[in-house]
């Protein structure tokens, strides 16, 4: 079991949460105005291509032009994007599709607050510094400001300052 992403066209996820909730699929479906028209699910790659399949023009895995195959999002990964995603905090930033450009800066852990335990980049937008969470090729999301006291940096444990 892994977890996927798929853009949801016309923001029609309804269905398809009925559906995850009747075969017992496990699925995230983050707040819509923090994120509209994203849907998780964690199920394996088949199912993916039957949705894909049947759900055509309606819906979209992001993947890899190479291979063709659904990007795969690493657990890690989900666990982090849905505690700042769902928070509830005010003032985050939806990024849209996360390029390379947001991974510039130091990476770091949060160590206190509503977003402590969190990964990710910081970045200073809008004369704030927040933290940038990513899925690569997929979405990016920057969290409200965050004082340095609360961040450590992952490489070596020291504070972000």
């Amino acid at each position: 079991m892994s977890w996927y992403a798929a853009r949801v066209f016309f923001n029609r996820t309804a269905p398809l949460v009925k559906r995850f909730t009747e075969e017992g699929v496990r699925y995230y479906l983050p707040p819509r105005e923090v994120i509209g028209s994203l849907l998780f699910v964690d199920t394996d790659e088949g199912y993916v291509d039957r949705l894909s399949q049947e759900y055509f023009g309606k819906m979209m895995f992001y993947g890899s032009h190479e291979s063709h195959r659904p990007t795969v999002i690493p657990e890690h990964e989900m666990h982090i994007f849905m505690i700042v995603t769902s928070s509830g905090e005010k003032g985050l930033l939806y990024l849209g599709d996360d390029k390379p450009e947001y991974h510039q800066g130091e990476r770091v852990r949060v160590t206190a607050g509503p977003f402590k335990g969190i990964e990710g980049y910081v970045k200073r937008i809008k004369k704030d510094r927040r933290v940038v969470v990513s899925l690569h090729g997929i979405v990016a999301v920057a969290t409200t400001y965050i004082h340095p006291d609360m961040l450590e940096r992952v490489e070596n444990g020291e504070e972000y300052r």
